[in-house]
């Protein structure tokens, strides 16, 4: 099997992934930025809508245009990217002590595990000093009568068709969830050329920002909310969606109304990809606003197994921006853990970027994040 081998390696090369392995490759560290996609940049290239919050968090600018940004600032760093890569496993290459029966999280490192890479369908076994995990999140499936239909797809993969292969998935759309990801995608199939027939919320209220909402709703979207879908219906693709109200017990008999619709989008949270942090041991709390479980870490996004850090929504779904900072923060510490920025320089640079953190996570939907974050930061100093 041939080898492979880099100071840091970063895993995803989305937003997170992107801002890590800037930050890292900036300091002189060699850098190997992974990601299993033929483009970078996650999710960033797909956002055509502009940002909000302040000038440093790039309010005013869209999101493909910050992936480009970032993406150039990681080529002029000298950063090595491979694209269309797949990172498989993680596997701790060092023996567990005698007698016992398994290598603990405790007791190995960032260099007791060999990386398993697939590239240009060749094999390698890549090595590292440190590792950087920032897969990201996939999205939640709801399972209903008719929920394999042809038509049927995550708001994500709808996002995708029309925003990067420019093919409109369908014509009379229903969005389910009106979190921001359903608002937001359902505006773009509008300016697509889609009909949004409707949006449907299982909550008694909007789950996203009243200023995408209100843009719908002067687009003449209905948002109804305290429903979901009960069945799908259709041959060879999708014809029929079966609404229904949301009571105490589940859906209210009687209250079920055909929309006709060719497509049905699923906007219903997102999950993170922790796969690899199980694989190479880290310890995990789960926390339900977070999307589930989530890998323990300090500030400085190290998780339980010493030189591997999390970043982005592998440690818990949020916004793009509030990746982008986690991945500075785990860049920089991973940097400075070899050597390549002073205690001082590493220090300021960390502590600029976590009152950055601190403002994106402030207001109410913010300090939810916040305080689980804390929570997390406790058990890790308790252990």
């Amino acid at each position: 099997m041939r080898k492979m081998k880099a100071d840091i390696v970063v895993i995803g090369a989305g937003a997170a992934g992107l801002c890590a392995a800037r930050q890292a490759a900036s300091a002189g560290a060699d850098v190997l930025l992974v990601d299993e996609n033929k483009l970078p940049g996650g999710q960033l290239f797909k956002q055509i809508h502009k940002f909000f919050g302040s000038r440093e968090h790039n309010a005013g600018m869209r999101g493909y245009k910050i992936g480009r940004r970032l993406l150039e600032q990681v080529e002029k760093c000298g950063a090595r990217v491979l694209l269309d890569s797949l990172v498989y496993g993680l596997f701790p290459s060092r023996p567990a002590e005698t007698g016992a029966t398994e290598t603990s999280a405790a007791e190995i490192s960032a260099s007791d595990i060999s990386l398993g890479l697939i590239h240009r369908e060749r094999s390698y076994s890549l090595e590292a000093k440190k590792i950087i995990l920032a897969a990201g999140a996939r999205e939640n499936y709801l399972a209903f009568p008719g929920s394999t239909l042809p038509g049927v797809m995550g708001a994500g993969a709808a996002q995708t068709l029309i925003n990067l292969h420019r093919v409109l998935p369908g014509r009379r759309v229903v969005m389910i969830g009106s979190g921001n990801v359903g608002l937001i995608v359902a505006y773009q199939l509008l300016q697509a050329g889609a009909e949004v027939a409707a949006i449907l919320e299982a909550a008694p209220k909007i789950g996203g920002y009243g200023v995408h909402a209100a843009k719908l709703r002067r687009a003449g979207v209905p948002i109804i909310t305290s429903h979901t879908v009960s069945r799908a219906f259709g041959g060879e693709e999708l014809r029929e969606v079966e609404v229904a109200a949301l009571g105490e017990k589940g859906i209210v008999p009687g209250t079920e109304r055909i929309i006709k619709a060719d497509t049905l989008c699923l906007a219903v949270g997102l999950s993170p990809m922790t796969e690899l942090a199980w694989m190479c041991g880290c310890k995990f709390v789960y926390i339900p606003s977070f999307g589930g479980h989530v890998p323990l870490h300090s500030e400085d996004m190290e998780t339980t197994v010493k030189g591997v850090y999390a970043a982005g929504d592998i440690t818990g779904v949020e916004e793009a921006a509030t990746a982008m900072e986690e991945g500075n923060l785990a860049g920089l510490a991973a940097a400075r853990s070899l050597g390549f920025l002073s205690a001082a320089e590493a220090e300021r640079r960390k502590r600029e970027v976590r009152e950055r953190l601190d403002n994106l996570r402030s207001g109410h939907f913010g300090q939810v994040r916040r305080e689980s974050k804390e929570r997390q930061l406790a058990v890790m100093e308790a252990k």
